[in-house]
């Protein structure tokens, strides 16, 4: 077990942790979640020691290990690959070193042999004799391949890095488990395999993650950070949100009888509990449900943005067309032979393994990049709103959020008015002075929300995102989601967030250097599909 008792942050007068008190026990998986900034990984800095708090203590159950999920990629650049995963059990690691430079002693006394052999004994209980291979495989499973294993970490690239990162910090079973943002770096097939690593973990292992798949799949329990304290509820993030929006809904409705909103509660809480029972990995996530009662429940104090794309006109019968399109990047083929037409009420998630790819085709198709062949047109009635991946080069001058908003109301707008303007930022949670804040000192975050107030005010027909959920909290990309879902356009979307694809998708375009596979299903059933899949490894091979 590892605990928090009295622990109080601040730094100058803003309190981060006030007297927070909390616990988290072996066979569970917390889900660290709150707002940007709230303090989550500041959390698993005091846990881990690297932060001491202003007050309070962590208690850790005597003998127990601790494993850390290490953020420096340069840390262990003349380390091999597989050297860098050893060293995550630290008492492994000395005592494969101790014994060794014993062995080497050229006057190898009895007494040395007594203390040779304490320490072999040791190193056999951590399972010291199989740790090369079982490091080994851990990376192979991270797709990290045997071939660079002996090599250095700062010969390898950073993708690579972070993935030998995680293995380092789920080597040798640890106790205690920190992990912040694991998945940053991980393609969809090794997010898939970690999942199911995770769900099946006996130890204690606590998560910061903005991916909802993920904390859906691995979550036992959610620790919200919230107002400088932090409360732990039952099930995973999917059960926190909707048992908190439906507590609130059944709070509200007055005219709703006590007995009838108890009923409402506990239909719901069955609902999610049988859910839990059919995966092969909740069964602990099941039990934990099964113990809940309605008292747990509480409605959020979060604020959600409102993302409502409203479109001017329907889309007309012609869209968008693209013909044998290509593009090369140093000699690499990014993607060719890309030929399809896009239909009304399509929502295409994009896939490629290459991630390069989909930046490169979405910035053709918005006349910001030249391919190196093929053609596309889009249809005369299309008015389409894009939010690219890097949106730096909109934020170059240091105006006023009003006055930069303003800069891209439409044509069709003739009343732009300040309470116009102010009501597309507060749709995104800029309120009173914070409309006035100048755009170059907006973190990563308060930028992409600002690109959405832009889209939301073009009334477009059609929404392209590349990764729209980067440097968004959890409530952004709730919201988020949730506003694709119900909008009535076309759109076409790539993102690491699972949930995201999956729920907003009905139809998949992965873009290969040998051509496209285009199937009119849902992400799931794409990457389900074993003929799919096997056409997959063909285009990439």
């Amino acid at each position: 077990m590892i605990s928090a008792r009295n622990v109080t942050l601040a730094f100058g007068k803003r309190v981060l942790f006030d007297e927070v008190n909390i616990s988290f026990t072996k066979g569970n998986c917390y889900g660290i979640i709150g707002a940007n900034g709230a303090g989550k990984s500041t959390f698993l800095k005091i846990l881990s020691g690297e932060i001491e708090p202003n007050k309070g203590t962590v208690e850790i159950t005597p003998g127990e290990r601790m494993a850390v999920l290490k953020q420096n990629q340069f840390e262990f650049d003349e380390q091999t690959v597989l050297n860098t995963v050893l060293m995550g059990h630290k008492r492994m690691w000395e005592v494969m070193h101790a014994k060794d430079a014993l062995y080497a002693k050229e006057d190898f006394t009895e007494e040395d042999g007594i203390k040779a052999g304490e320490m072999e004994a040791e190193f056999g209980e951590m399972g010291g004799y199989e740790a090369e291979s079982n490091a080994a495989s851990l990376l192979s499973d991270l797709g990290v391949k045997e071939s660079m294993h002996q090599d250095l970490m700062k010969d390898i690239p950073s993708n690579f890095k972070l993935r030998v990162l995680l293995a380092q910090s789920l080597f040798g079973n640890p106790d205690i488990l920190l992990l912040d943002e694991p998945t940053n770096g991980l393609d969809i097939e090794t997010i898939g395999w970690l999942e199911n690593f995770l769900a099946d973990y006996q130890n204690i292992v606590l998560v910061v993650s903005h991916d909802r798949h993920f904390l859906d799949t691995v979550c036992t329990h959610v620790s919200d950070v919230d107002r400088s304290k932090i409360k732990t509820f039952t099930g995973n993030y999917s059960f926190w949100y909707e048992s908190s929006q439906l507590m609130a809904r059944q709070m509200s409705d007055k005219n709703k009888k006590n007995e009838d909103k108890r009923a409402a509660l506990l239909d719901f809480i069955a609902r999610f509990s049988a859910n839990a029972s059919k995966s092969k990995q909740a069964t602990s996530r099941k039990k934990a449900l099964e113990k809940l009662t309605i008292e747990e429940i509480e409605p959020s104090n979060r604020k959600y943005p409102g993302i409502i794309f409203q479109p001017l006109r329907e889309v007309g019968n012609q869209i968008l067309n693209v013909e044998k399109l290509r593009k090369e990047v140093d000699g690499r083929v990014l993607f060719k032979d890309v030929s399809f037409s896009v239909s009304k009420n399509d929502k295409i998630a994009f896939l490629s393994r290459d991630p390069l790819a989909i930046t490169y085709f979405f910035e053709i198709i918005n006349n910001n990049g030249k391919s190196d062949g093929g053609t596309y047109e889009w249809g005369t009635t299309i008015t389409s709103a894009y939010l690219p991946m890097e949106h730096n080069s909109f934020f170059t001058e240091p105006l006023t959020l009003m006055d930069w908003l303003r800069q891209y109301v439409p044509s069709h707008v003739t009343d732009a008015d300040e309470p116009f303007i102010r009501g597309f930022l507060g749709k995104m949670l800029f309120s009173g002075d914070d409309v006035m804040k100048k755009t170059n000192v907006l973190s990563g975050g308060e930028k992409v929300r600002c690109m959405v107030s832009k889209m939301m005010l073009q009334n477009p027909n059609v929404v392209i995102l590349d990764q729209p959920t980067n440097h968004l909290d959890l409530e952004s990309i709730q919201s988020f989601n949730e506003g694709c879902q119900n909008y009535p356009g076309v759109v076409l979307i790539t993102s690491h967030d699972h949930t995201f694809m999956q729920t907003v998708a009905n139809r998949v375009i992965e873009l290969t250097p040998k051509g496209i596979i285009d199937r009119l299903m849902t992400f799931d059933e794409y990457m389900e599909d074993k003929r799919v899949q096997e056409l997959r490894a063909e285009m990439y091979a």
